[in-house]
């Protein structure tokens, strides 16, 4: 199964040799954003051992529910996870880097560098939480 680890999206010719359900659709995001499934579950709120039965069970969909959440946190529509296409009107949701990716990056800063990083998290999580109180 090569196929399935290749970006569905960036080979689109695949998708006619291929059908490519939700399972696969959901294992090729989480390799193409570099996500662990636990930093999904966290991300969307479903527990882990659920999102690995949809990742490990045959024809195991989730609610509509939970594949907003799921889709939400990956950047993708839940019509792409489904389906593995998009609408063609649609222009597609601008994909941040997951934490694995961001951590690449980060351990080539210098010290000053990565303190400023620190720095600026703390002052984010801090506003979050504080708007959080507020709202």
């Amino acid at each position: 199964m090569l196929i399935c680890v290749l970006s569905i999206k960036k080979y689109a010719f695949l998708r006619k040799v291929v059908q490519m359900g939700f399972k696969e659709n959901l294992k090729t995001e989480l390799a193409y954003s570099g996500m662990l499934v636990k930093e999904l579950s966290a991300l969307s709120g479903i527990n882990k051992r659920t999102i690995d039965n949809y990742l490990n069970t045959h024809n195991c969909m989730p609610s509509a529910d939970a594949a907003v959440r799921i889709a939400g946190a990956l950047g993708v529509s839940v019509e792409y996870l489904v389906t593995g296409q998009e609408r063609q009107e649609r222009t597609p949701t601008p994909r941040l880097p997951g934490p694995q990716h961001i951590l690449k990056h980060l351990e080539s800063l210098t010290m000053r560098d990565r303190k400023i990083v620190f720095n600026l998290i703390r002052f984010l999580k801090e506003a979050e939480e504080a708007a959080a109180k507020k709202a």
